[in-house]
């Protein structure tokens, strides 16, 4: 039984009749026991369809004098399952999944386009229509005059006021898992499976909750809406209502008729609680023309608001209504009756009541992957039904929309959480599925073929938003179960080129960086162990697989810099591959220098060594290593003062108030050179010097190591109380210069403290030192012409330029070796034993006195060559020790005594200057 109440006729028709009870604009009764009704938001049409498929349609009236219509639709033996009408024309399904459309009243025709599509859903506004086939994709059609279609501009836009009649895709929403439309009257809403709500279309009354009245022509997130848990969606003419799982009722747009129920007749451009409601707890919702219904099923009771003037409020009268109000059924309602549906349309409204006392539920179409579904796949796969599995794999596993809505984490609703930090997954899910998958091979190799010859291939179309980003989380899982081969590596090198399509996606590596460290572990280990498989491939056979190499590591390297962003990360090491150090020839190291990660610091240091043309392959290096060491170091005791030295860290930054910056073009060529023929420099630059020629951003952990006092008042300033911030008295001004425009007037608040810090570390590093670095950058570039050490990570390329902070002495004496003498002998061993007695800086003068420098090359003292040579001579106690730079060798006299060796030794490297050998 039905309830109908505003806009409507005399008599009923056939099996569809009215039993008035009231005859001044009330609710009267429509019997029609044995038919369903089909949800309509807006239009001029309402189909009832009967139990064996037949079809009444009532036409309404246009509230000028024109009265409803209902009349019985003679569709001969069409069983129809489900219709949507709009004002021109209506499309029905047939049981058999044929496509009619009404374009008038009293005939239909084939709608053969949509006909093999398996239409699920579908939604027409004033002269347009929209509908989900069963993969997941929208189609649309008809009108275009404010972008209601959605669809980008073509060939098929030219003008903005031409019709589409033939279903186009909406490609825009591909891969998104929708699971509801509505049509306004030229507005459209899709709804996904997480809640994201998506409007386009006509917005001259802010009918599209964006916060103001701009027409979109492309589907836009409606991100006001984000974590509300929107489960429906309703359109009226120049309206929207949305309902929420928990029974709140959010509306927009045009409140010229009170359509709102906010108890105004404003227009509201941003989504907005409908606080009368807040305690009914709302189950459906239906917007009219001009009107909107809800339903509080736990009360039995309909509340109506907004236009009515043709009485479909139902409330007795003929006036609008501005705040939610009962709606009065007719007097011989009975308590029994429950009412189960609303509808509205047009200037009508209609509610379905029955004695049955189930909780009805809004359905949504969505195919996804479960259990019972895999069960069934795994049994039938080698049965009669066999070709019917086949597809449905096909189906769900070419479509980006049904793997994207597979797998969702539903437990209290976490799903509804999606965001950039959340993809709303439950990826153990994934892994059980497909490791059950995967006991079965001819099902595996099916969905593995599948997806690598279609969904991958569909998925450039997708958009960035996290719903449509699930499937690069999800199908690690299944290259996972693969057995080692070519098809894994093949599937491996297909899903990178479709995240290196995807381009710079922020929201994708924020995903990655929140991902759980046991799926994030494998989605690493899938795209290291395949590029080490083509490595492995390109060393030993005669093959070229740079091209896919090089897509994995593009990927392998987004991987490697979201690891430094994760609270629980994988060791560095875990990205190496060892074997790439047999693709280093010369030929091949520009190709690798953007994959710096893959290699480390010990086979980036074997491979950055330069060999000049000419040379007969040894380089007497001490005297040049002296040289730079000495002139590099003089450019912080130079009276010009182009570094300035921070005395809580003794490292040196650039002096930003030097006006002659050709000087840091001179002190960076110094650093090029050094680093260009493999010495060290005496200048202490913190890591940021190094991130930034790496073009990598410094932030506040360097300024805690360049000047940690600062660095702590800002920390604190980020944990205070908003009280204390406030007292602080703090702009935004550092050292005299404004970080924003007006920033001496601006003052720090608990709301803006992180743009202040994030401000005050970019002016330190960056913003008044620009032209310092600009110069000592390009000095530096000049001194190494070679971008090989572009390799390095900022960490290896201070160690490199700058020498290892790690002086393990030990492996000084380890290491060394002896001629004319050994390691028991008694000099060998006062030697050792004055060496360890010198403190920690006359250790490092005895480097510089037997190198050149007293920095320790990468990999620490045990990579430094010291060999002593014992001097037998009959006036050994009167010579001092001497060192050979270049080869690393102590000349060492046969002293007479510990005493004598060490006032001899002492005296030796406090005067190298006089005492080394080249």
């Amino acid at each position: 039984m039905f309830y109908y109440w505003g806009t409507r006729n005399g008599e009923g028709v056939d099996d569809v009749t009215e039993e008035k009870t009231t005859h001044d604009h009330s609710v009267i009764k429509i019997s029609c026991p044995k038919s369903t009704i089909q949800d309509k938001p807006i239009g001029r049409c309402l189909g009832f369809i009967g139990e064996n498929g037949h079809v009444s349609v009532l036409q309404y009236g246009d509230g000028q004098g024109n009265d409803a219509v209902m009349q019985n639709f003679n569709l001969k033996k069409d069983h129809i399952k489900l219709m949507k009408s709009g004002t021109a024309g209506a499309v029905l399904r047939k049981s058999d999944g044929e496509i009619l459309f009404m374009e008038t009243w009293n005939s239909c025709r084939l709608f053969k386009v949509l006909c093999d599509r398996q239409v699920t859903q579908v939604a027409c506004g004033n002269q347009h229509c929209i509908a989900i086939i069963r993969d997941g994709q929208l189609l649309v059609w008809g009108a275009n005059s404010h972008g209601q279609l959605g669809l980008e501009k073509s060939s098929l836009l030219e003008k903005e006021e031409c019709r589409i009649q033939s279903p186009q895709p909406l490609k825009s929403l591909y891969g998104i898992p929708v699971v509801q439309i509505s049509a306004g009257g030229d507005h459209s809403f899709a709804l996904s499976l997480s809640g994201a709500v998506f409007g386009w279309g006509k917005n001259n009354a802010g009918q599209l909750g964006l916060g103001n009245t701009t027409s979109r022509h492309t589907p836009t997130c409606v991100k006001s809406l984000n974590m509300k848990k929107t489960i429906f969606i309703s359109c009226g003419e120049e309206h929207t209502a949305i309902l929420t799982k928990g029974g709140y009722v959010f509306t927009f747009g045009s409140g010229s008729c009170g359509q709102l129920g906010h108890g105004s007749l404003r227009n509201e451009h941003h989504p907005r609680l409908v606080a009368e409601l807040m305690g009914a707890k709302v189950s459906q919702i239906a917007c009219g023309g001009h009107h909107t219904l809800a339903l509080s099923e736990s009360f039995n009771m309909i509340y109506s608001f907004g236009c009515g003037k043709q009485g479909q409020l139902g409330n007795g009268t003929m006036v609008n209504q501005a705040v939610p109000l009962p709606v009065h059924l007719p007097p011989d309602h009975s308590p029994a009756l429950k009412v189960k549906r609303v509808l509205a349309a047009g200037n009508t409204s209609i509610a379905q009541v029955c004695q049955n006392h189930e909780t009805s539920v809004i359905s949504h179409v969505c195919t996804t992957i479960d259990d019972q579904m895999i069960d069934r796949w795994l049994k039938e796969y080698d049965t009669n039904a066999c070709r019917q599995t086949k597809r449905e794999i096909r189906r769900i596993f070419s479509s980006p929309s049904c793997v994207n809505g597979s797998f969702i984490d539903e437990s209290r609703d976490k799903h509804f959480l999606t965001s950039v930090e959340y993809s709303g997954l439950d990826l153990s899910l994934a892994r059980l599925a497909f490791e059950k998958i995967a006991t079965k091979t001819k099902v595996l190799l099916e969905v593995q073929h599948t997806v690598e010859r279609e969904l991958l291939q569909a998925l450039s179309v997708c958009r960035a938003e996290v719903e449509a980003l699930r499937v690069y989380l999800i199908l690690p899982e299944l290259i996972r179960v693969l057995q080692e081969g070519h098809q894994k590596t093949q599937l491996a090198v297909y899903l990178a080129d479709a995240i290196e399509k995807l381009g710079p996606c922020d929201a994708l590596e924020k995903l990655w960086t929140r991902m759980p460290f046991s799926y994030f572990r494998t989605l690493v280990k899938i795209f290291h162990s395949e590029s080490t498989r083509l490595v492995t491939q390109m060393t030993t056979q005669p093959c070229d697989h740079w091209e896919s190499l090089t897509t994995m590591l593009s990927v392998l390297k987004r991987l490697f810099l979201v690891n430094r962003r994760r609270k629980c990360a994988l060791m560095e090491s875990q990205f190496c591959i060892t074997e790439v150090a047999d693709l280093l020839g010369n030929s091949n190291i520009e190709k690798l220098v953007p994959y710096s990660f893959v290699a480390d610091t010990e086979t980036k240091k074997n491979i950055f060594i330069v060999e000049f043309i000419g040379e007969n392959g040894v380089d007497f290096r001490g005297l040049s290593a002296e040289f730079l060491s000495l002139l590099s170091e003089a450019f912080i005791t130079w009276q010009k003062k182009p570094l300035q030295v921070f005395e809580d860290s003794q490292l040196v930054w650039f002096n930003p108030n030097i006006a002659d910056i050709t000087d840091f073009y001179y002190l960076g060529l110094v650093c090029g050179m050094a680093l260009y023929n493999c010495h060290f420099t005496n200048i202490n630059f913190p890591l940021a010097l190094f991130k930034k020629l790496l073009c990598l951003s410094p932030n506040l952990h360097d300024l805690e190591e360049l000047t940690p006092v600062e660095a702590r008042s800002l920390k604190n300033l980020l944990a205070e109380d908003e009280d204390v911030v406030d007292e602080l008295y703090l702009d935004f001004m550092v050292k005299d210069q404004e970080l924003i425009s007006n920033g001496a007037q601006t003052p720090v608040t608990k709301f803006n403290r992180q743009k202040y810090v994030d401000l005050y570390v970019d002016f330190i590093f960056n913003k008044s030192v620009k032209n310092q670095f600009e110069q000592f950058s390009a000095g530096f570039s000049e001194g190494c012409p070679i971008n090989a050490w572009k390799i390095f990570h900022p960490e290896e390329l201070r160690e490199v330029v700058y020498g290892s902070p790690l002086y393990k002495w030990e492996d000084l004496q380890k290491g060394a070796t002896y001629e004319h003498c050994s390691p028991s002998d008694e000099l060998i061993q006062n030697f050792w034993t004055v060496f360890f007695e010198f403190s920690e800086e006359q250790r490092k003068t005895f480097l510089f006195f037997m190198y050149g420098t007293d920095r320790v090359p990468a990999g620490g003292l045990s990579k430094v060559t010291l060999k002593i040579m014992q001097l037998n001579s009959p006036d050994s106690d009167d010579r001092f020790p001497e060192a050979q730079t270049c080869f690393g060798t102590l000349y060492l006299p046969k002293y007479s005594d510990i005493d004598t060796l060490r006032n001899k030794l002492i005296h030796a490297i406090s005067f190298c200057e006089v005492f080394g050998r080249a």
